[in-house]
């Protein structure tokens, strides 16, 4: 009785599954991100574990090492806030408004995807230095940006631009715009209705778009070695260094740098997944 019914049933689960199972979906799946990611990652642990930890702590906490983390750290993080900002703005205006070549502007914000890092990092110092378009007009006035800090910020900027767009435009779009009608018709203002209506469902995305910008700022390097100078102590950033001490055969000093770098980025973007569960929550 019973028998033909769960062979049906069987049979229609059979039928509306469309992998092949979850033990072999979760085989391939593990196989996978072993080869790609794991294998990679764990062996920059082996290999900075044939340090002692004192050489380790040397390794990672020279005066040199520490000024890199703090140009590369420090400019990634300035420039994740930046495209906070505009990113959102440019989203917002792409999304609400209508004018003659919006679907140009809208495909330029992917340019950065497109671009070979080195193409952009040349275009940008030259550009930025004093004799180009906006350089010999800047500098003469005391704003140097080529071959300066200011100029990796420039550099993460323009890079970091589309992740922040890119996410928060879907959010945008399924607003719908007669809640914020209804938000005007109960005497909110537009700083309120944006702080107490928009805002709550937009920040998850927003902070979802800073972590992708910054995480894309901290590992560059083809778009920034061109713009930055790169004077030890002064505008070298973090990637520039391990690729200096490679070149040197330092390997296990580069290993250890790098271990630092993905530690760090981990921690970081670990309490903006935190952040964000947060304000999910909040928002609900």
């Amino acid at each position: 009785m019973f028998g033909p019914q769960g062979g049906e049933m069987s049979r229609s689960k059979v039928k509306n599954n469309v992998l092949p199972g979850f033990t072999p979906a979760l085989g391939y799946t593990v196989f996978y991100l072993s080869l790609i990611v794991l294998i990679p990652l764990s062996s920059l642990f082996f290999k900075s574990a044939t340090l002692s930890w004192n050489d380790f702590l040397v390794a990672v906490s020279a005066p040199r090492v520490l000024a890199s983390y703090r140009v590369t750290f420090g400019a990634s993080l300035a420039a994740a806030v930046v495209n906070a900002f505009f990113g959102v703005l440019v989203a917002w205006v792409l999304v609400r408004y209508r004018f003659p070549g919006r679907k140009l502007v809208d495909a330029l914000v992917d340019l950065p995807f497109a671009l070979p890092t080195a193409v952009a990092g040349i275009t940008l110092a030259s550009i930025y230095s004093y004799n180009g378009w906006l350089g010999r007009y800047l500098e003469p006035r005391g704003i140097k940006i080529a071959f300066t800090p200011l100029g990796i910020v420039i550099a993460m900027i323009f890079i970091g631009l589309p992740f922040v767009v890119r996410t928060v435009q879907p959010v945008l779009e399924e607003l719908d715009q007669e809640i914020e009608e209804v938000a005007s018709c109960l005497g909110a203002s537009r700083w309120q209705t944006f702080r107490r209506v928009l805002l709550p469902t937009m920040l998850p995305a927003i902070l979802t778009g800073f972590a992708l910008s910054f995480a894309r700022a901290v590992g560059e390097y083809g778009s920034i070695i061109f713009i930055a100078g790169n004077m030890p102590m002064v505008s070298e950033i973090t990637p520039l260094l391990i690729i200096t001490k490679l070149e040197q055969y330092d390997y296990t000093g580069a290993t250890a740098i790098a271990t630092v770098m993905l530690v760090v980025s981990f921690l970081m973007l670990l309490c903006i997944n935190l952040l964000q569960k947060w304000s999910r929550r909040f928002a609900e």
